[in-house]
């Protein structure tokens, strides 16, 4: 018997359901265009939110990238920055190295001029092509008028030692 009370609910429920399904009225067209610009305006706020969300994604990545560059130019700018120092520290070394070895081999003292020693060791010195000239052209000052020796030797020094 309780197999038969469990029927007659289904069948009872099932036709409950059919009737309710089949007496419901149709959407009228008023109901069914609200309900349909509903859909539409979800499916616009979700795709502005997405498209917001990617384009916030997109603007922070290349603010980054932005910012990485930024500090590889300054590290490379600091880096160049340190080579090109220690460059001018060696040449001014080299230029002081070349004078001191004048002076300590008598080459240039105000009683010792040796024009031939000390061109020689320019021309085959590390030094700058521009420092060579310029301490070339001082040695032919010096030869031309002996007396500017003096006057020279500063010049020269001052070239040499970097100031």
């Amino acid at each position: 018997m309780s197999r038969t009370i469990i029927l007659a609910v289904v069948i009872a429920a099932a036709g409950a359901g059919i009737y309710y399904y089949t007496t419901q009225p149709d959407p009228t067209p008023a109901e069914q265009l609200q309900s349909a610009a509903e859909d539409a305006s979800d499916a616009v706020n979700e795709a502005a939110g997405s498209v917001t969300e990617q384009a916030n994604e997109a603007a922070s990545s290349i603010a980054e990238q932005a910012s990485e560059a930024a500090d590889q130019a300054s590290e490379t700018a600091t880096d160049l920055a340190n080579q090109a120092g220690d460059q001018v520290a060696a040449l001014t070394n080299q230029g002081q190295d070349l004078l001191n070895s004048w002076i300590e081999d008598g080459a240039l003292t105000l009683e010792n001029f040796d024009y031939d020693t000390m061109i020689a060791s320019i021309q085959e010195s590390d030094l700058a092509q521009d420092l060579k000239t310029q301490a070339i052209q001082i040695m032919d000052d010096i030869k031309a008028s002996p007396e500017t020796l003096a006057t020279k030797l500063q010049e020269l020094r001052d070239l040499l030692s970097g100031q």
